[in-house]
């Protein structure tokens, strides 16, 4: 339904231009007005910073210090801060200290140590208490239902939007590790769906570099495709990695 929209302020000079101009081209003042509204709302909108990093880290210990740093440049760009990883993690409890957001929905989907709980199963299983064997057919459900981690990841950014209410937020990603470990597969999902609606602000996805490696060449460079940069830490030093496509004859130029 069309809204009306009063407009103070011009004075009979601009008044009298705008009705020349509109005389001229055969529309009407209000016609040139809403043009120009929409025009400024599409420059707005694409103004806004949505940006969706990378970054490669060793150990939660390299990860400390950055954290504090970026803990100090959110609070003066007045973002809204806030974090999703496993509980208990260094990083996770530096941030919970620093009062940024927790997101993270409990129970945490990776909570479960499931290669420990199933090596001493296959051991012995008929000797093993029915507790024991109770936790293994739930790690086996929950590996059955891998996929409701997207859903889970999405639960994640809707509290961290309904908590951003509309301010740029920082937010630091840790579950995407333990995602990307479990099945890299549905972290390249995870990636991908984020990319369709993104939430204003920065995003950091935060991998360990054996996750990584471990993923190989291919699907290593298709995690570094769906961020906009990304990120190597290397003790309290940041590098930035550029990462283009090139042909076999460029080994031979300087």
């Amino acid at each position: 339904m069309a809204r009306n929209l009063i407009v103070r302020g011009f004075d009979d000079k601009v008044h009298t231009q705008l009705g020349e101009m509109a005389n001229q081209r055969g529309v009407s003042i209000n016609s040139i007005v809403k043009d120009a509204v929409d025009k400024w709302l599409k420059h707005q909108q694409s103004q806004i910073v949505k940006k969706h990093h990378l970054v490669i880290y060793p150990d939660d210990n390299s990860m400390m210090e950055l954290l504090k740093s970026m803990d100090r440049i959110a609070k003066e760009g007045d973002l809204f801060r806030c974090f999703c990883g496993p509980p208990g993690t260094k990083p996770s409890e530096l941030l919970t200290n620093l009062k940024w957001y927790d997101a993270t929905i409990e129970p945490y989907y990776y909570s479960t140590d499931n290669a420990t709980i199933a090596e001493s199963i296959n051991h012995n299983d008929k000797e093993r208490p029915t507790k024991i064997r109770q936790k293994h057919q739930q790690i086996q459900s929950q590996t059955q239902s891998q996929k409701n981690i997207i859903k889970y990841f999405g639960s994640i950014i809707e509290n961290i939007a309904k908590g951003a209410d509309d301010k740029r937020i920082c937010c630091l990603d840790f579950l995407i590790n333990d995602v990307a470990k479990d099945s890299l597969k549905y972290a390249l999902s995870i990636e991908e769906a984020y990319n369709t609606n993104r939430i204003a602000g920065l995003t950091y996805c935060s991998y360990k570099t054996t996750t990584l490696l471990n993923s190989g060449i291919k699907n290593m460079l298709e995690v570094f495709k769906l961020h906009d940069q990304v990120f190597l830490l290397d003790g309290d030093q940041v590098h930035k990695l550029h990462v283009t496509k090139e042909n076999v004859h460029k080994l031979f130029l300087n």
